[in-house]
């Protein structure tokens, strides 16, 4: 199996073993990193089962001002930002995440900010038999939950979980 990791985590798979498939074949990510599980399950020329997106960053929903807003807060205070980012990833639980944290960058918070989901790039990785999942928390504070529920359901298998967040 293959994790990616969030934007300003790293090495945070264990959070998500309840969920996390641990097959050979299996490429998983959380947040950010679910861009980049699903990018890699696109363009790879390895065998690809299936790919878990965790909470997957989707921004799409939101206008260009919310974007620049977050970029330039990132920009201006990146401990405070992070620690309010930090703060509403675990919500709703009391999750101690201190040995996961790292500080990523703001090409990366760029990336995840603008990054949209592509329906056609969903239809090539199903054509080309990859099962893809969804892990959504309804209480999330990071994404809007429903939008991406409303936007991934016609492609995917959708995990919602009625009392998760962004850590699920």
């Amino acid at each position: 199996m293959k994790f990616f990791s969030g934007f300003s985590f790293k090495n945070e798979s264990e959070l998500f073993k309840d969920f996390l498939a641990d097959e050979d074949f299996c490429v998983s990510g959380f947040s950010y990193g679910a861009i980049m599980a699903f990018e890699f399950a696109l363009y790879s020329l390895n065998r690809v089962d299936r790919v878990q997106l965790f909470s997957p960053a989707f921004f799409q929903d939101k206008d260009e001002r919310f974007k620049k807003l977050q970029l330039v807060s990132f920009e201006k205070n990146r401990q405070k930002y992070l620690e309010n980012f930090y703060k509403n990833a675990v919500f709703p639980r009391d999750t101690d995440i201190t040995k996961y944290k790292t500080e990523g960058s703001a090409s990366q918070l760029e990336t995840l900010l603008n990054y949209t989901w592509d329906k056609q790039k969903i239809k090539n990785v199903l054509d080309k038999g990859i099962k893809i999942e969804v892990y959504l928390g309804k209480l999330d504070k990071i994404i809007d939950a429903q939008k991406a529920f409303e936007f991934f359901k016609d492609f995917t298998t959708i995990h919602y979980i009625n009392k998760g967040g962004h850590i699920l």
